[in-house]
């Protein structure tokens, strides 16, 4: 059952305000470095319910005009066509997509940066590219040493090679289409320029997670490394911070390990470094908005159970390994649950018990269970789809939302004539057919009226779903899992 644990106006007033001090403390101008998910960050939705997938956008909002943005792009994920698991696109064409969300959000898109250029034909073409569509384009180098050898690196030979990114606002965001794009080291690099240029600038870093200063095994912070299981990222106490302050305070293992060879970074370009520790360089706020301490462990353990799936799913498929699994069962037990905590899986696999064939389950707000069978003419996940509107807009349940002589055809369509295995109907296909329906039938309309209502639902199927339907139930908020094996025992599956 949803409770909002986070506030979100909170957050994003002291988030605003603390950016705003820190670039006062270096003399006027602050380079960013922005971690994670800008626009989209449903993650952060997830286990801390309230917080909002655009909070940083919003947050960001407050401050424009102060910030530009520059993005950095890493020239060998051009050379590769890297793509962001996520949303399906490769990272040159997200670093467009990045553009005009942050144009269309009233945000200055300064530059693009492409770190460890090199003379790739694929690299040029998209230099020119982006140069044709009116963008400043920089060259940031490979530096030999990166990132041990410190007195190479911070000379005319290392950061002095790469293009000085001209920026004209107090904040400079540094963002990239995925993580491993150079974002830091393109800061570090214009702090180096900034000097030579004397001007006074300063580096700060933005991550959400892992939040500073709640415990290190808070259901939140094992969320994150749940989320991160695959990078080996791990969840740790900042000895830096322990020791300079006599505090504990969380942090991660890549900034911990890195920290040392970044402060003398700084000491060498600027003179002296004020961060005594990983954690000073940050500026992250969401530990302050947490609202309800219990909501938003609830909802982060249901994450953690949802990567479980997730680890499980993706080994099935042949894309993952034993590693994540098991790094995530540890998590499980350190948090002291099971899958026995997320009440949908066994409602769907019992189902599917009984029946014999693919089953669905979906916990209601009211704390009831739903489920769907599989049918001549439905799929489970269909079935379990229609039960829930039903439900939502008091219709009877042995109500026809779509009609029999509707669903055939189309089924008929899908085998006869478009080559299609499967007759049963996707989610995306059923909720054309619900629209359609809904001009002639009352129950279709009011059923097809509460779609919103199903954001944020927990949803478990006992098998794996095809792509489409994933997609469709991401798209509509809920939070699906499934079971680690196929419907049909083959080799390939669409």
């Amino acid at each position: 059952m949803y409770k909002e644990g986070f506030s979100n106006e909170k957050y994003t007033e002291l988030q605003s305000k603390h950016i705003k001090e820190r670039i006062d403390k270096f003399g006027g101008k602050l380079y960013l470095e922005f971690g994670g998910k800008l626009f989209d960050d449903f993650h952060a939705s997830r286990v801390l319910p309230g917080f909002h997938p655009d909070s940083k956008i919003q947050m960001l909002k407050k401050l424009s005009d102060q910030a530009e943005i520059v993005i950095a792009i890493k020239a060998a994920d051009i050379e590769k066509n890297k793509v962001r698991g996520d949303i399906g696109i490769t990272y040159d064409q997200d670093l467009l997509r990045l553009i005009d969300a942050f144009t269309s959000n009233g945000l200055y898109v300064g530059s693009v940066v492409i770190t460890q250029f090199s003379e790739n034909p694929s690299v040029l073409n998209y230099e020119k590219k982006l140069k044709a569509l009116g963008l400043k384009v920089f060259r940031h180098y490979s530096i030999p040493g990166y990132p041990s050898n410190i007195p190479h690196i911070v000379s005319d030979e290392g950061f002095g090679r790469n293009d000085y990114i001209e920026t004209t606002r107090p904040l400079v965001v540094v963002t990239a289409p995925g993580p491993g794009s150079g974002k830091m080291a393109t800061c570090l690099s214009q702090l180096y320029h900034e000097a030579k240029h004397g001007v006074k600038a300063g580096y700060a870093k933005f991550e959400t997670f892992p939040i500073w200063n709640i415990p290190l095994n808070h259901p939140v912070n094992l969320a994150y490394e749940a989320a991160t299981a695959d990078l080996n990222d791990v969840n740790m106490i900042d000895p830096f911070h322990l020791e300079a302050y006599g505090e504990t305070t969380v942090n991660y293992n890549r900034d911990v390990e890195v920290f040392p060879v970044l402060r003398t970074m700084m000491e060498k370009i600027q003179g002296e470094s004020i961060y005594k520790s990983p954690t000073d360089m940050g500026v992250n706020m969401a530990g302050y908005g947490i609202i309800d301490d219990k909501a938003c462990r609830d909802a982060a353990n249901q994450e953690i159970i949802r990567r479980y799936y997730e680890a499980l799913g993706n080994k099935a498929k042949g894309s993952g390994s034993d590693e994540p699994i098991q790094k995530i069962e540890l998590l499980m037990e350190k948090a002291g649950i099971s899958i026995a905590d997320r009440p949908v899986v066994a409602a769907a696999n019992i189902k599917a018990e009984e029946t014999g064939r693919p089953a669905a389950a979906m916990e209601m707000p009211d704390g009831s269970i739903l489920t769907g069978k599989t049918s001549e003419l439905l799929g489970a996940s269909s079935a379990l789809l229609l039960n829930a509107l039903k439900y939502f807009a008091g219709v009877d349940d042995a109500a026809k939302l779509i009609s029999p002589n509707v669903i055939e055809p189309i089924n008929n369509l899908k085998v006869s004539y478009l080559g299609d295995h499967n007759p049963l109907m996707h989610l995306d296909e059923l909720l054309i057919a619900l629209s359609i329906s809904a001009l002639t039938s009352e129950d279709a309309s009011k059923a097809y009226a509460m779609l919103p209502k199903l954001a944020g639902l927990e949803v478990h199927s006992s098998v794996l779903l095809s792509h489409e339907d994933i997609g469709v139930f991401k798209k509509l908020g809920c939070h699906l899992t499934c079971e680690p094996k196929y419907e049909r025992n083959k080799l390939y599956h669409n």
